[in-house]
């Protein structure tokens, strides 16, 4: 006992110096990076570290090479990775004999890539599969994701009844009096050798068969294994699984030879060959050892009741047989899986209907439709519910579920303005005023004069019966209801526009708002928020709609309106209209500032308000504390905005007004006619224009307007927010009040730049560049320092623009060119005469045709006159 402490403890010590060898990193890495490891790289401690790591995965050393592989391990490093591990195994192995501890890895599956192989690379879309995907159960072996591989469990306890085999490694465990171990392979000819033993024969026996043999063999040599009490004991355990072949033929997606775990049952080999095909039987699937039938799989045995009969395992030369299907059935419509079955004779439409899942919620269930071949042709059948169990399948039948039917027997529907609208039950005697009465009553709104019940008659024809509402809920008439009937009451809302009022000009919140009978302008304005600060009370009028065309063209009626001091209540104020546009105009010469900007090369940049409407370029420059002394007047430009207007369909208008009411009553706490007015405008614009189509129409709406701005000559006019306009800023200086002193306006900037000192040469010239400039050289001299005009330049289209944004061309006179003068900052742009177009050979046809008809016109002509002379 004391030895076996010592053992373990060096062992632990042991364990806890390789931890502390192995670099932190090579310790902490996972299992399934493998395939980004350099194996020359590895030290035998990171190796064997690596090895730990996969066993305690379940995985072995084939299993790793494998899945290294996978994850793109290239093949080189897979086969370096391999010697290492031997290597390392071979190191570390521990010298045999009877008392050495026993050091076995996790039961490992010999041949590992070879079945995979015989799988994987063999997955892939299936045509069949596409063409007949209403199978039932094909794609149990075969589909794309093939999660359900029916792989062994490898780490469960051995059956008893596995049969060893050639390959298969064992493990003899002697304990006890005496104590040994033993590790060895059944070898090919079928013996278990044993060393100081001697082989022993066992290919060909189970487990439990081959313990009775290895202990009578070992009893031998230790005489207390022996009698009825003995003191040494004996166990045998598998090692590694060795791997069989099993033939799979008949109609089957993949039929061959494949590799399988000597675990395998029937259900590994018929996924390693795909399934059966369209043409193969789930149900009668055969196996054959030493041409005997040893087995019959039916697959819809696990499909339908989860037996997957995992005991029976297949052995070495097995062959697995899947004949044509003997019959088939469909089913369709209501039924869980409407799809083909195999059925087997005796087999009744019940156990058929259990196949596919039963009835839906919707199936007719007292009647199913049969179709079936006689020896002639085909005859329909009816199978009523009560036959089910004992209606005999036959091949080729056709069952067809039907759906209860898609009506009521006795439903009526109440729609419109009541309080509870929806579908109800017809009992029997059933008025329409009881029926209102269930709903809750009418609300408020209802429309009492007219309603209407839309009846379906036998025929499934209709009928509309007007009603008299207010007489029925005075109690004077009743209209009796049947199956069916659709009963409308309308709103007085849905019987006419929506009513708002409409509020512009000086009011803190002008728009839409919802009109009310009663109301007023003070009214309104107060829900506008009331007056801004340059409203006119005094200047309020009302522009309402002419209801009745009038034959002077007036189309609106325009009421001036008087408010009381504080929006006070005055009983002789008139009330306001549906559509009624109250306009608060703006006081006389009231006027918010102004603001312009300087900005550059003065004493005191900024924002300047204008004084008034008057103030000019000058008159702000003198605000703004005068020029500097690195000003450049002549480079002084004047930004300005402008305007540009998109007009809006009446059909656009309308709809944001109702929007915009929406939102104003949304933002408040609705009453209840409100909330039912809400109902209505969301109702009212959802009907109107979708955001896309409003942005299609303002887009359609500017193309329209940049299509009529540019239909001039070769002209083409860009619209922009703001332009600059040339001025010159000296001459304003020296002549303030000029024409060159301009009038400011909101928003305008005055840029005034530093003196500048270069010249920028652009378009057809050799080589663009700025130049410095030279005071009084000419055009000329700047075109030269940038290389001269190039081929294709048109030199007298050549223009300078200025600093300020003035431009000044190239003129001509009998032939001289007259280059504009070249000022700092300015910038010379030789435009190009555009890509030569050649002629092509019908032009220079019609041109040399042209010419020739030309020379003998004249020659015609000269020899004329030669002839009267």
């Amino acid at each position: 006992m004391i030895k076996f402490l010592n053992l373990v403890l060096v062992q632990a010590m042991m364990g806890l110096a390789l931890l502390l060898a192995i670099p932190q990193e090579a310790a902490a890495q996972s299992i399934s990076d493998v395939a980004s490891i350099k194996v020359d790289e590895l030290s035998d401690d990171q190796v064997k570290a690596l090895v730990k790591k996969a066993q305690d995965a379940g995985l072995g050393k084939e299993a790793l090479l494998e899945m290294a592989r996978s994850r793109g391990m290239a093949e080189a490093e897979v086969e370096k990775l391999s010697d290492r591990i031997e290597e390392v195994a071979m190191d570390s192995a521990p010298a045999r004999s009877s008392s050495s501890l026993s050091k076995r890895e996790p039961r490992q599956q010999k041949d590992y890539t070879e079945i995979q192989q015989g799988t994987i690379a063999h997955q892939g879309p299936a045509a069949e599969e596409k063409n007949n995907p209403s199978y039932f159960g094909l794609d149990l072996f075969y589909q794309k994701e093939r999660e359900l591989t029916f792989e062994p469990n490898l780490n469960m306890a051995t059956p008893s009844s596995y049969v060893l085999g050639p390959g298969d490694l064992l493990y003899v465990d002697v304990y006890g009096a005496s104590e040994n171990y033993y590790e060895s392979t059944i070898t090919p000819e079928g013996n278990l050798i044993l060393e100081n033993i001697g082989p022993i024969g066992l290919s060909g026996l189970s487990i439990s068969e081959a313990t009775k043999v290895v202990k009578n063999r070992l009893s031998r040599f230790y005489a207390d294994m022996q009698g009825d009490n003995p003191s040494t004991f004996m166990q045998l355990s598998l090692g590694n699984v060795r791997s069989i072949k099993v033939h799979l033929v008949g109609e089957l997606r993949l039929p061959g030879t494949f590799t399988l775990s000597a675990f395998s049952t029937v259900f590994n080999a018929l996924y390693a060959a795909g399934g059966p095909n369209t043409n193969g039987t789930m149900r009668n699937i055969k196996v054959f050892r030493n041409n005997q039938q040893v087995a019959t799989v039916d697959a819809y045995d696990f499909l339908v009741n989860g037996k997957a009969n995992m005991g029976f395992q297949l052995q070495d030369q097995d062959v697995i047989m899947v004949e044509p299907y003997a019959s088939r059935v469909t089913l369709r419509g209501a039924v869980k899986r409407p799809m083909t079955f195999e059925v087997q004779p005796g087999e009744t439409f019940e156990d058929v209907l259990a196949f596919a899942g039963g009835f839906t919620d919707n199936a007719y269930t007292n009647k199913v439709s049969v179709t079936r071949f006689t020896q002639k042709e085909k005859t329909v059948s009816d199978i009523y519910n009560g036959q089910f169990g004992i209606f005999t399948v036959k091949a080729g039948d056709e069952y067809t579920i039907g759906t209860v039917l898609n009506r009521y027997n006795n439903r009526v529907q109440l729609k419109g303005a009541v309080f509870r609208a929806g579908n109800y039950a017809l009992s029997e005697g059933l008025t329409l005023s009881q029926l209102i009465t269930r709903a809750d009553g009418l609300r408020g709104d209802a429309y009492l004069d007219r309603a209407s019940i839309l009846r379906t008659h036998e025929d499934l024809s209709t009928s509309v019966i007007p009603v008299n509402l207010k007489a029925v809920m005075a109690g004077d008439q009743d209209v009796s209801l049947e199956a069916d009937d659709i009963i409308r009451i309308s709103s007085i809302y849905d019987l006419k526009d929506e009513y708002y009022l409409k509020i512009s000009g000086e009011v803190r919140d002008p728009g839409i708002y919802p009109y009310s009978e009663g109301m007023t302008a003070e009214d309104l304005i107060q829900q506008a928020g009331g007056f801004t600060e340059s409203a006119s009370r005094q200047d309020v009028e009302i522009a309402r709609r002419i209801q009745d065309g009038r034959e002077n063209g007036e189309i609106a009626e325009l009421i001036p309106v008087n408010l009381q001091d504080g929006l006070a209540i005055d009983g002789n104020a008139i009330s306001l209209k549906p559509y009624d546009n109250l306009i608060v105009r703006r006081k006389p010469n009231f006027a918010l500032e102004r603001i312009v900007q300087v900005q550059g090369q003065v004493n005191a940049p900024g924002e300047f308000a204008l004084r008034d409407t008057e103030e000019r370029i000058s008159d702000v420059i003198g605000r703004a504390g005068g020029l500097t002394g690195y000003a450049y007047p002549a480079g002084a430009t004047l930004i300005r905005r402008t305007e540009y207007f998109n007009t809006e369909s009446e059909q656009y208008r309308r709809q944001k007004h109702l929007e915009k009411l929406l939102d104003r009553i949304i933002s408040q706490d609705p009453s209840e006619a409100q909330a039912r007015q809400m109902d209505r405008l969301a109702q009212e614009t959802k009907r109107g224009m979708t955001e896309e189509e409003r942005r299609s129409l303002i887009a359609q709406s500017r193309e329209e307007t940049l299509h009529d701005i540019s239909q001039g000559e070769g002209t083409s006019i860009k619209i922009k927010e703001t332009e600059a306009i040339a001025i010159d800023l000296e001459a304003i200086m020296e002549q303030p009040g000029s024409k060159f002193d301009l009038i400011l306006e909101e928003g305008d900037i005055i840029s005034v730049p530093k003196q500048l000192q270069t010249v920028r040469m652009r378009g057809d010239v050799i080589y663009p560049t700025t130049v410095r400039y030279e005071n009084g050289r000419s055009m000329k001299y700047y075109i030269d320092r940038a290389g001269g005009f190039d081929s294709r330049a048109k030199r007298k289209r050549t223009y300078v623009v200025y600093a300020n944004g003035e431009v000044a061309r190239t003129k001509s006179f009998l032939g001289l060119k007259s280059y504009p003068k070249v000022a700092p900052g300015s910038e010379v742009i030789v435009p190009s005469k555009g890509p030569r177009v050649p002629l092509r050979i019908g032009e220079i046809i019609g041109l040399t045709s042209g010419l020739a008809t030309l020379a003998l016109v004249i020659s015609q002509i000269n020899f004329n006159n030669g002839s009267g002379n």
